[in-house]
């Protein structure tokens, strides 16, 4: 099993790291909420049952962005899409911080879902068409690994932060991520699947895979 990870390229390593990254560290941005949601109702004066508007959105909203995300994988590639979707969940993760009202800050978290509904389709592509068939099952397991390793990460972060920072410090603690995309732009190179793709357009692919695969897409 590691002799298969040990097996790997270079390029196909960073494309793992990359992708475990996006995804534990787009965990880390969504727990953060989570844990400083009882301060946020106080500094706003309601209870945490209307703070919690803010997270369903969150999570209502990332189905459009899995949508939206994938279609430019396919449009204009998986490494430059996974740039600006880690750059957009962090950059709205920051700017949480500054939320003057409620409102605002709901909107900004519906928006943050959008962004963090786009990571894990867009990097898993990217992982999977880069790495060798032996290896996928192993790195599909590491790569959700990371979720809860984001969740773990969150954690850590309040217990040794908060009392410094408070919950508007700890978004904006949240938008490290962003560097993730250095890495990427330095170390990952895109997809060989849709390079060859590129080469041989094929728009009515995606639907003949639906319909070949509906009960699996709605299983997932």
């Amino acid at each position: 099993m590691l002799s298969n990870l040990r097996s790997l390229t270079s390029p196909q390593r960073n494309a793992v790291i990359a992708s475990f990254l996006g995804w534990t560290l787009d965990a880390f941005d969504f727990f953060i909420l989570v844990f400083v949601i009882k301060y946020v109702a106080e500094e706003f004066g309601t209870d945490i049952s209307r703070v919690t508007i803010a997270l369903t959105l969150t999570l209502a909203t990332r189905p459009l962005g899995a949508l939206i995300f994938g279609y430019a994988a396919d449009r204009f590639g998986r490494r430059p899409t996974l740039m600006v979707n880690i750059l957009l969940y962090s950059a709205l993760e920051f700017a949480s911080g500054f939320a003057p009202t409620l409102t605002v800050l709901i909107i900004l978290r519906a928006l943050y879902g959008i962004a963090m509904g786009g990571e894990w389709g867009v990097g898993a592509s990217l992982t999977m068409e880069t790495i060798p068939a032996k290896t996928r099952g192993l790195v599909s397991g590491l790569l959700q690994a990371g979720y809860p390793a984001g969740y773990l990460l969150a954690s850590l972060a309040f217990f040794l932060l908060f009392p410094l920072v408070g919950w508007r410090g700890m978004f904006m603690i949240g938008a490290l991520p962003a560097l993730v995309v250095f890495y990427v732009r330095s170390n990952i190179d895109e997809s060989p699947v849709f390079l060859a793709r590129r080469q041989k357009p094929d728009r009515s692919a995606l639907w003949r895979t639906l319909r070949r695969h509906v009960g699996l897409v709605l299983c997932c």
